[in-house]
């Protein structure tokens, strides 16, 4: 079924079913590692179907909110980079686009990010939920897993706080049927049950080498870009159809107030005058929803007050018009 398969209470009876090394002989190569001064470095990239968690994963690993999350498909954008640290290595989590068959030149370009991202990393972190059963899209997914031969693959069962044990235990077999594995780690990111083994299965493959990052950095987005991202987060809830699709946002300029506060100027832009209407809401209502979520989020981001001014502009197909997605960082 797979070469290393790692599990722990309360699922106890899913131990059966692994064919590998448990959770416990991790934690002793860890002690021997750090024993022996060992440390460890590399970068990992979580893959699978949208809404299996991956970017939930990536915040869980790190410590702190590195890519926003949404229940909206495509959600994120670009190469995220997310460092994890721990005493006996560093992981580098390169959090991105999903692998998806694209219908613009948008689609195309972050599907040529994420094959260029799979194709430098030294592991590739395999997502499916344990409460939903394999489908077409894992499958595509699972396949494409073998243009990338240089990293090595692990199987990441997530949610498995929504799941009982027969359907954690049924997944398990079903992913064990697809590939052999370098381990297979089933974790809940809500409850963080077995991260701390999923951590140590992924530094266990990783090469030895220095800390890439230094120890206080916990990724390598600007401050900008964050506060853009969160700004779309805040705007994709509660929109349907293609709406998210064609959301992107920017921040324009900041000032520091003599009081203190910091006013930062963004934008969010539509492809359409009928999805402004949407955007901004009966004489403005929802956006000052949007702005009250995202100012939220910004000011513990940059852990201080600050006045946030959107603006909603009309940016005609912008996914599908080179320039326009050289003007939004597409590039």
């Amino acid at each position: 079924m797979s070469q290393n398969e790692h599990t722990e209470e309360p699922a106890a009876e899913l131990a059966e079913h692994a064919e590998a090394t448990a959770a416990g002989s991790t934690d002793q190569h860890t002690d021997e590692a750090a024993a022996d001064g060992e440390f460890r470095a590399g970068f990992v990239s979580f893959v699978g179907r949208p809404n299996v968690g991956k970017s939930t994963l990536t915040n869980a690993l790190v410590g702190e909110k590195i890519a926003i999350t949404s229940p909206k498909p495509q959600t994120t954008r670009r190469a995220i980079r997310g460092i994890a640290h721990r005493p006996n290595g560093q992981l580098i989590i390169v959090d991105t686009p999903g692998l998806h068959r694209p219908r613009t030149l948008l689609g195309e370009r972050l599907n040529a990010l994420v094959e260029a991202t799979l194709g430098d990393v030294d592991v590739i972190g395999f997502c499916v939920p344990a409460n939903e059963k394999l489908g077409p899209g894992d499958r595509f997914i699972n396949d494409r897993l073998s243009d990338f031969p240089r990293a090595k693959k692990v199987a990441v069962l997530t949610k498995v706080d929504e799941a009982s044990n027969s359907e954690i235990i049924d997944q398990l077999t079903r992913l064990g049927e697809l590939r052999e594995w370098d381990a297979v780690v089933p974790i809940s990111s809500v409850t963080r049950e077995q991260l701390d083994v999923l951590t140590e299965v992924l530094l266990d493959l990783m090469p030895q080498s220095p800390p890439l990052y230094e120890a206080e950095q916990t990724t390598d987005e600007g401050e900008d870009d964050r506060i853009a991202e969160l700004i779309r987060e805040a705007a994709l809830e509660g929109v349907r159809d293609e709406l998210p699709h064609s959301l992107a946002a920017t921040v324009e300029d900041r000032e520091e107030r003599e009081d203190g506060l910091l006013e930062i100027y963004a934008n969010l832009y539509v492809e359409r005058d009928s999805q402004k209407g949407i955007i901004i809401g009966h004489r403005g209502s929802r956006l000052r929803d949007v702005g009250e979520r995202a100012r939220h989020e910004i000011e513990a981001l940059l852990g201080r007050r600050i006045y946030l001014s959107l603006r909603v502009k009309v940016l005609k197909e912008w996914q599908r018009d080179p320039k326009a997605l050289g003007k939004l960082g597409f590039n």
